[in-house]
């Protein structure tokens, strides 16, 4: 078994990658508003974006530009969506890359374009373009914390992970950095991501592992409900480790990479999650026993999207009744009188009946930072985990004037 050893250096942990984080005065003045994150090389790039019908100018930009499989940099804003925009949006979102791609001396198409914001208002171009220009200057290998709070919005917390390992005798990194606190629901949910390696992958294989490390982390997370419009998560392979290129699903040295880039992505979902917006715990659903994956999938996801637990869970009310309702909902197949629920290392239901247990021990469960969910079905050999976090009065207070 390969052991992942955690790093620092979030998305320049890899070697050949720098990035910078600076304030353009976006939307509030001081507050780093521009990220630049660069390899020194040609890279392989591949992405996986927002199921929303509404997409943001540099989502359908991105989507073009990716059909070749390689890329190069990124140039990402925080303050503004650059989203229902119109023809001016997509004007702007390639005036960001162009003015990236002519400081970096590198050709336009190179440079994927991200922003995060308020929706449906036009970019402050005057301060984004001079913004660009200062994020290039300041490149660094020193640069990732400052690029990982650039695009931060309603987030409290830095969200950046990396892990090396041995691959072909060689030292392989992943690194990524993660922004998203609310808006943020399965199915790409406003959610960014970025990451970043060393390893040498083609552009098919890498396509193929970021589709399954998203649909294992990113696509098993929840806060609010809502799937945003500016939803991505990239990553760039520049192949600077030296390994042997990994060109094949089916070979040992993808199966390994697979397993890394799952790491961290995981490790940045459950961020997101646990730095939802207003949010007090960090839920996280395990659904065991399941006829099929698709079947745990849904349900460990209905139960940390429902808005009663959540509640349930910030009032540390051990309301079980609101799990097994939620898994009900969800359009899992299962049998309601086989499931066992656990709360902790509380069983509160067996056999979808309910247990006289002890409240007060419930209750210490609900206290903690985390909050673990074990659904037992009982009918098959799959599992599931998705991860949420709890529902406060200061949800309602962010999104009330967020606009303000």
């Amino acid at each position: 078994m390969v052991k992942f050893e955690a790093v620092p250096g979030g998305v320049t942990a890899a070697v050949g990658f720098t990035a910078s984080g600076v304030a353009a005065g976006v939307k509030y003045k001081g507050k780093k508003d521009i990220a630049v994150i660069y390899s020194e090389c040609d890279a392989a790039a591949a992405g996986v974006f927002t199921t929303n019908v509404v997409k943001a100018a540099p989502v359908i930009l991105n989507m073009e530009r990716l059909t070749s499989g390689r890329a190069r940099a990124v140039v990402v804003n925080s303050g503004n969506a650059n989203a229902c925009n119109g023809d001016r949006g997509m004007a702007d979102a390639r005036a960001m890359a162009e003015e990236a791609a002519r400081l970096l001396g590198i050709p336009g198409e190179a440079v994927l374009v991200a922003s995060t914001g308020v929706i449906g208002q036009p970019m402050p171009m005057d301060r984004i373009i001079p913004g660009i220009g200062s994020a290039v200057a300041n490149l660094s290998r020193a640069g990732g914390t400052d690029a990982a709070e650039a695009i931060m919005t309603t987030d409290t917390e830095l969200k950046q992970h990396a892990v090396s390992f041995c691959l072909d005798g060689k030292r392989v990194t992943v690194g990524g950095m993660a922004k998203g606190s609310g808006m943020i629901h399965p199915n790409m949910a406003t959610m960014l991501c970025f990451v970043t390696t060393d390893a040498a992958i083609s552009p098919a294989c890498l396509k193929e592992c970021l589709a399954g490390a998203v649909d294992r982390s990113f696509n098993m997370v929840t806060v609010d409900g809502d799937t945003s419009t500016n939803d991505m998560v990239v990553a760039l392979a520049n192949g600077m480790a030296g390994n042997r290129e990994i060109g094949d699903m089916g070979e040992d040295g993808c199966r390994v990479f697979r397993e890394a880039l799952t790491e961290v992505c995981v490790a940045l979902a459950k961020a997101v999650a646990r730095d939802g917006e207003g949010a007090t715990k960090l839920i996280e659903v395990r659904v065991v026993n399941a006829p099929e994956e698709r079947d745990a999938r849904l349900a460990a996801r209905g139960v940390a999207a429902s808005s009663l637990f959540k509640a349930a869970v910030f009032g540390e009310d051990a309301n079980w009744g609101r799990i097994i309702c939620a898994a009900g909902y969800s359009g899992a197949r299962f049998n309601p009188r086989a499931v066992d629920i656990y709360l902790g290392d509380v069983q509160v239901a067996r056999d979808g009946e309910g247990l006289a247990f002890d409240e007060e021990k419930a209750a210490s469960v609900l206290a903690q930072k985390e909050v673990r969910v074990l659904i037992d079905f009982k009918e098959g050999d799959h599992e599931a985990t998705a991860w949420g976090c709890d529902l406060t009065y200061e949800y309602v207070k962010i999104n009330g004037s967020y606009r303000t």
